[in-house]
């Protein structure tokens, strides 16, 4: 257990004590509920920013006031010369994943339109966010920020990955990069996420792809010791879908933008999802319209390269 909560009452911060472990979703979803102001920002306790990370971000939402999601680069915590994630990528094969994780940094793209910011750091308008519904609780951790990337897109909304917005991340630092809780809730949550948000002219073409890629997946799992826990999330994963049926048929009904446009978001290249290579999209100019408050605030936008806070111990 990491001492995150202890370390919160130490800075005088509000806490909501849940008396149990609600999960990401949850967890999150009381924190904004409560939470004041027109932006919500998300910070894993194994994410460790540097000190202007929430400057760029907030920087960023007054040079594009009509995006409502931004990303945050992400860098190995063990290795800041890597990268753990630059903007959430989902591939037309149901498998979602964070761009350039284990690149090198000097890889690292500019500031660019992604298809959904990772949850561990990122930031939200409050108003969309809870229009939206929030995280879907179901999840409980895992694909819950993808899967309202998704939703967010279904409804003509559009994300940004701020480049100069740097967090230092773990990665899984409390359930284990590979432990059986990550295989199989991260497994299972992509199957619901592609099924409940993909538009049926999209989802039934690309199901037999989807799942060809879940053998070669499966493949790996078992060769890595990991194939009960895999074959369990494929289990619930299929065999759970049925209480997705009503939030898929009303996100049809809501949808704002066309087929065509969540097929242009998404990512077609096998290449790609075998590199965990990101998936940045120049920023439209339909949302380039900039703040002029933002050019007259004087602050400086330069890449930080500052060193990593401290990590914090876990017990």
């Amino acid at each position: 257990i990491d001492q995150s909560a202890e370390a919160a009452v130490k800075a005088d911060a509000r806490g909501i004590w849940a008396g149990e472990n609600l999960g990401f979703a949850a967890g999150n979803n009381r924190a904004v509920s409560v939470a004041q102001g027109e932006w919500v920002a998300f910070l894993n306790p194994d994410a460790y920013p540097e000190p202007d990370w929430l400057e760029q971000l907030w920087m960023a939402t007054q040079k594009w006031p009509t995006v409502d999601g931004f990303g945050s680069t992400q860098l190995n915590a063990d290795d800041p010369a890597t990268l753990d994630g630059a903007g959430d990528v989902f591939h037309v094969f149901g498998v979602p994943y964070r761009g350039y994780f284990g690149w090198s940094l000097d890889k690292l793209p500019e500031t660019g339109e992604t298809f959904s910011p990772c949850g561990a750091a990122a930031m939200f308008r409050k108003k969309t966010f809870e229009d939206l519904g929030g995280f879907d609780e179901r999840f409980f951790c895992y694909c819950e920020d993808v899967d309202l990337g998704f939703r967010l897109r279904l409804a003509g909304g559009r994300m940004i990955q701020v480049k100069e917005a740097v967090v230092h991340h773990e990665g899984s630092a409390l359930s284990g990069r590979y432990s059986t809780f990550t295989v199989y809730h991260g497994n299972r949550n992509r199957i619901w996420a592609s099924y409940k948000s993909m538009p049926s002219t999209l989802y039934w073409p690309l199901l037999p792809a989807q799942l060809l890629s879940n053998v070669y997946l499966a493949a790996r799992a078992i060769i890595g010791g990991r194939g009960g826990a895999f074959l369990r999330a494929m289990r619930d994963g299929y065999g759970q879908l049925g209480q997705f049926r009503k939030d898929r048929a009303a996100l049809k009904a809501s949808r704002k933008v066309s087929v065509m446009t969540i097929a242009r978001a998404l990512t077609w290249s096998v290449g790609r999802v075998l590199r965990r290579q990101g998936d940045l999209r120049p920023i439209a100019p339909t949302i380039l319209g900039e703040n002029p408050l933002s050019a007259k605030s004087g602050v400086k936008t330069g890449f930080s390269r500052s060193p990593a806070p401290r990590k914090r111990n876990k017990a």
